[in-house]
């Protein structure tokens, strides 16, 4: 863990989780995606290594609601997908 990862410690959980932490928790994991750098994969938003706070905070969300990981990938893909 980085320094702010000792500092602050990891996102708390809500008590539930609802349909809208697992649509936040979606876009957590899409703008806090691993982007390789020379010392390694690094979070492409806050440069922290990854996984980055929000990145786990996000996989932990959707891990409690169950889901796996090729349903992850199908929300990630259908919330980037174009909008006409």
């Amino acid at each position: 863990m980085d320094s702010i990862d000792d500092i602050l410690g990891e996102v708390p959980l809500p008590p539930y989780v609802t349909v809208e932490d697992v649509t936040f928790a979606i876009k957590a994991i899409s703008v806090h995606a691993a982007e390789q750098w020379p010392d390694g994969p690094r979070c492409r938003n806050d440069r922290a290594p990854h996984p980055c706070r929000l990145h786990r905070w996000g996989r932990r969300i959707l891990d409690q609601r169950g889901l796996t990981d090729r349903q992850i990938h199908a929300l990630i893909a259908e919330q980037e997908a174009p909008r006409p």
